[in-house]
């Protein structure tokens, strides 16, 4: 295997390049960001750096195919095959390595866990955890208004128009993204550390949504 500083140098590289045209908020910037939180996260939990690096910077890179479709490909799955594809054209042959990434890519998505997948080792729940803090707080906040304007969606809608509709339709909200997600991450989080920092960013974005539903009531 190559050296953990060489093999993560061209990891990054390689996610970088995959995910160029990604315009929903699943870009560069975000596994940017995840990476910082995961290995932050990692740390506390005495798990495997190596593994939870490299699995946070391929987390995504399913997710151009799954925007392209609307949502009709699995991004977390089809990332865990592309991850072991890449490390292996990058001269991994370590199976447990490859696997174990795999698996953190694998389960990392917040609705496949009500699928029976969930993240069962350190290192998965390191990934699960920072990529979800990365959709809460002010981030978290910008994040779901750029996605609804990738989708075409309005600026913000009611509690029953929200709830009424569709992933990627008009009513897309960002405010149906908290709705239906958001504002239970909090209480998904599988660290002890992820805990903690959800709790500070949900109360934000707890606050912020409900500032938006008294504005736009008048």
């Amino acid at each position: 295997m190559n050296t953990p500083k060489s093999l993560v140098s061209a990891v990054e590289k390689a996610a970088c390049s995959l995910l160029a045209d990604s315009l929903d908020g699943h870009d560069w910037d975000h596994t940017r960001r995840v990476r910082l939180n995961a290995l932050s996260i990692a740390r506390s939990e005495h798990a495997d750096l190596l593994v939870v690096e490299v699995a946070a910077l391929l987390h995504d890179i399913g997710r151009p195919q799954e925007s392209h479709d609307h949502g009709q490909t699995d991004h977390a799955a089809l990332g865990a095959r592309m991850s072991r594809e890449i490390l292996m054209q990058l001269g991994v042959t370590d199976e447990a390595f490859l696997a174990r990434v795999a698996n953190c890519i694998a389960s990392h998505r917040y609705r496949r866990r009500s699928e029976g997948l969930e993240p069962s080792s350190p290192e998965a729940r390191c990934l699960f955890d920072a990529d979800k803090l990365d959709s809460m707080g002010a981030i978290g906040i910008g994040r779901a208004f750029h996605f609804a304007g990738c989708a075409g969606a309005r600026v913000h809608n009611t509690a029953e128009e929200a709830l009424a509709s569709s992933s990627y339709s008009h009513e897309d909200t960002a405010y149906r993204e908290y709705l239906v997600k958001l504002r239970y991450l909090k209480d998904a989080m599988l660290t002890s550390a992820g805990r903690a920092l959800a709790r500070q960013r949900s109360d934000f974005m707890d606050a912020f949504f409900q500032e938006l539903v008294a504005e736009t009531s008048g």
